[in-house]
């Protein structure tokens, strides 16, 4: 086996998803398992160049996983020959133009989402990528997650029969700030700063939605800032300004009805952070970010509404858990041995920066319902 390098500049490690899930759970991972068998007697190698802003923090970072290089200068980076992909996890705002001067550069590109403020700037990366002849990618991670993918399996195996409807429900309490520490960073609360929680989270329903069940072709949502004063992250109040629930009906392409809850404003009363309910002519179930539960009609109970008398069944008990099947790995580095491979073998990928503009467009459109207090059409975007 050859040993085959790839070097990837990393933007944004400093923050917890950066570091956590893409530079810890995933490039590192993968080195630990020795790289990344490409098959052809090659195992690709990554190495990271961490850069950021923040010399300190990017040093502490490198000193504990025993990495050598670091930069805060992007412009210098880019100019470097042997650095083969560009990665963002950058807060939205820095994030296109960091973008743009790496395709410029002939990076192949990885990004977190959403890939841009607004749908315009989204489109202008997908085609400036495309016209430069790289290599893009866009994460989205929660479809490699266990509990969606034996989801997919069901899909896949004509379980539903025909899909009726899909129903989600999404969030946790996040503290205030004032006499509990915050678990999010405050400018996530902040819309001129790109918070709330449309531009955060209706991306990642755009592409479950889509690679579940079919595209979205309308959207109607109301949103809410339901915690109007919170603390920053030095204690200081501030107002909030940006939404933090958002409650979604979306049209799905086949005639599906998918209905979301988005919420950092609500205790959790799930299994699991997030929850996806479908519903079929033939079955139902439950899919989370680990398990998934089913219903088959065969089993279905036949409950009869009468609110004299006290319930007598427990009606999570007739559900069957679904079987793992199979090993998962995080959803994350699944995701990045994908797109290295595409960078590497020229493999098939279409999660890419077309693919991030979706996102960005359902969240625009789902601010503007809001606004405007109607249903809008998704019209299919193209370059």
């Amino acid at each position: 086996m050859t040993r085959r390098p790839v070097r990837i500049a990393m933007n944004g490690v400093t923050g917890r998803m950066g570091y956590r899930q893409h530079l810890v759970r995933s490039l590192l991972a993968i080195r630990e398992q020795g790289g990344l068998d490409l098959g052809d007697g090659n195992i690709l190698w990554p190495e990271p160049v961490l850069v950021g802003r923040r010399e300190h923090a990017l040093r502490a970072i490198a000193d504990r996983h025993g990495l050598t290089e670091i930069s805060t200068d992007l412009d210098a980076v880019l100019a470097d020959d042997t650095i083969d992909v560009y990665f963002d996890a950058q807060v939205t705002s820095a994030r296109v133009e960091a973008l743009k001067k790496a395709v410029a550069a002939g990076k192949h590109v990885y990004t977190e989402k959403p890939t841009a403020t607004d749908l315009a700037g989204a489109l202008d990366l997908a085609r400036l990528a495309t016209a430069a002849g790289i290599k893009h990618g866009v994460v989205q991670d929660k479809i490699f997650l266990p509990g969606l993918l034996k989801l997919k399996r069901l899909i896949d195996g004509g379980f539903f029969g025909e899909i009726l409807s899909v129903r989600g429900e999404f969030g946790y309490w996040v503290f205030e700030g004032d006499w509990q520490e915050a678990q999010r960073p405050s400018w996530n609360y902040r819309a001129e700063d790109g918070g709330g929680i449309v531009v955060d989270m209706f991306p990642h329903w755009e592409y479950v939605l889509h690679e579940l069940f079919g595209r979205v072709t309308s959207v109607t949502v109301q949103v809410a800032t339901h915690i109007p004063r919170r603390w920053d992250e030095d204690g200081k109040p501030y107002e909030a300004t940006a939404d933090d629930a958002a409650y979604g009906i979306f049209g799905l392409e086949g005639g599906a009805i998918a209905q979301i809850n988005s919420s950092w404003a609500v205790r959790v009363n799930r299994d699991e952070l997030v929850e996806f309910q479908v519903d079929g002519t033939h079955g139902s179930a439950v899919a989370g970010l680990r398990n998934c539960r089913v219903q088959h009609r065969s089993g279905t109970p036949k409950p009869v509404w009468n609110p004299d008398l006290p319930v007598t069944e427990s009606f999570r008990d007739q559900w069957q858990e679904i079987p793992d099947n199979a090993e998962f790995d995080n959803g994350f580095k699944a995701q990045w041995e994908l797109f290295l491979r595409h960078v590497a073998l020229d493999e098939p990928y279409h999660w890419d920066l077309l693919a991030g503009a979706r996102g960005v467009q359902l969240a625009e459109l789902g601010l503007r319902s809001n606004a405007e207090g109607r249903r809008l059409d998704v019209p299919e975007l193209s370059l």
